[in-house]
């Protein structure tokens, strides 16, 4: 009698400690759950500035992914962009150029209007007539981004100086006045952002950073002027960054990488504040 009694003591408490293990293991898998999954688009060739900035986000991204709890996949298909793949991720990134196909550009465009969200670097807002990628999507570069084609740029890739033009909004939260940025290809564009009622301008180049670029042409380097950087359009869930084109040795001829995009405190600050409120809609 008293070996039995002992006997469903144990399998008792067998099983109160199978049941809390189960319950743990539960709970962590509960909690590692991703927040929120994000695909990057890419076309990676050409520009071998644009192409070294592709291999440093996919590498910056995924790294991110584990420190904030999000998945991160990357594909230079672009047929892939289709209405049904884009249904699984919470937020779309254009890390060079844009979609050029018809059928693509109807998904895209479908996404964003059912609230998909999106962050888009440097070249995928490009749009010049005529060229490899003109501007034939009046949608994208007119009504969506607002910008409308690319008027010039300076060069060489130099830092600026990045004045925050509403510290409410949370893209900015956190971020000082101004900053310096990691070193870029800055453009201007056909359109000023400042007449458009949709578009909220959330960085410019601060007037400090003058003059901007180093040329040898003197339309590379900027004197003065209001060159917005980053902006949101106001009806939808997105965000575009003039940033994502590294400094190369083109002039020595070795092409070797002289700057980065990602490795900049403040600036990555400004990236993540950005992908997790596209993400969860939180800081």
């Amino acid at each position: 009698m008293i070996i039995c009694t002992g006997a469903r003591k144990i399998v008792a408490l067998f099983i109160v400690v199978c049941s809390l293990c189960f319950n743990f293991y539960q709970s962590k898998a509960q909690n590692t759950k991703p927040k929120f999954k994000v695909i990057a688009f890419y076309t990676g060739r050409e520009d071998k500035a644009h192409i070294s900035f592709m291999h440093e986000a996919n590498k910056w991204f995924p790294a991110m992914g584990k420190k904030y709890n999000f998945t991160y996949d990357s594909t230079k298909n672009w047929n892939d962009m289709t209405p049904e793949l884009l249904s699984k991720y919470q937020v779309v990134i254009f890390l060079d150029t844009r979609p050029d196909e018809p059928a693509q550009r109807a998904a895209f465009e479908q996404y964003m209007k059912k609230g998909g969200g999106w962050m888009g670097f440097h070249f995928s807002a490009f749009a010049l007539t005529p060229s490899a990628y003109p501007q034939n999507w009046d949608w994208y570069h007119n009504e969506f981004l607002g910008s409308g084609q690319y008027k010039s740029n300076t060069w060489h890739p130099t830092s600026a100086i990045l004045r925050v033009e509403d510290a409410k909004h949370p893209v900015t939260k956190g971020l000082p006045v101004t900053f310096k940025a990691s070193p870029n290809e800055w453009y201007r564009w056909e359109n000023d952002l400042r007449t458009n009622p949709n578009i909220k301008i959330l960085l410019s180049i601060d007037s400090t950073s003058f003059p901007l670029g180093t040329g040898p042409k003197q339309s590379e380097i900027w004197h003065s002027g209001y060159y917005p950087v980053v902006w949101t359009n106001k009806n939808y869930r997105m965000v575009y960054f003039n940033m994502g084109h590294n400094d190369m040795d083109y002039d020595g001829g070795t092409n070797k990488e002289l700057s980065q995009t990602f490795g900049n405190e403040v600036q990555d600050k400004l990236i993540m504040n950005t992908l997790l409120w596209l993400g969860t809609g939180k800081k």
